[in-house]
């Protein structure tokens, strides 16, 4: 059976620009066209459905951020060729994609040890190494350094690539790819409590 756009992101209980965003990410498989429509199977759209929350609790630190990316579109910049994710980029031009400028507080951002980049509410790559920064002079950050510690490159499956060989960074892109990590921000940096810390 083959969904609308507008059907599957009903199905999903997003806005149907939400779901677009995972076609032009290219992230969804199976997908085929119908005159001008872009019909989804409803198979692709149940294993959305069924993605798992992130684990957050298991990540030590009391918060986390998370970068709320759109689908890649060209960069006019002079360190890099796209801005936002795609399935298809390669590692080198994700990493440069995705490690800013962005508006944040870099301190915070480090201290949670780990980015999460997520598009439409699915954690569709992983960025670790963040311990240095530069902010240029609109105020925005960039992390030089950042590792891509691995990336989606089918959703629904999902399947994943680990781009990383350090143990912890490996470890946190196993634990957070394709998982579902709600998050809310008036920008494309917003900060996630994890929990981790006991109460007494």
């Amino acid at each position: 059976m083959l969904l609308t756009t507008g059907q599957a992101a009903e199905e999903l209980g997003f806005a149907v620009t939400t779901f677009r965003r995972l076609i032009h990410a290219d992230l969804l498989r199976g997908l085929s066209q119908r005159g001008v429509r872009v019909m989804t199977p409803l198979s692709v759209v149940q294993a959305l459905s069924a993605r798992r929350h992130a684990p957050v609790h298991q990540i030590d630190a009391p918060e986390i951020a998370v970068l709320r990316v759109d689908a890649a579109q060209p960069a006019h910049d002079d360190d890099r060729d796209w801005i936002g994710f795609a399935a298809t980029l390669s590692p080198d031009h994700l990493v440069k994609a995705l490690r800013g400028w962005w508006r944040c507080d870099a301190a915070s951002v480090a201290a949670g040890g780990v980015l999460p980049v997520t598009l439409s509410g699915y954690v569709v790559a992983v960025l670790t190494g963040l311990q240095r920064w530069e902010k240029n002079f609109a105020g925005k950050h960039a992390f030089p350094e950042a590792r891509l510690a691995g990336y989606v490159t089918d959703l629904a499956a999902p399947t994943t690539v680990i781009t990383s060989d350090l143990d912890g960074d490996r470890r946190l892109a196993e634990l957070l790819l394709g998982t579902r990590l709600a998050s809310h921000s008036g920008g494309a940096i917003a900060y996630v409590t994890t929990n981790t810390a006991t109460t007494g």
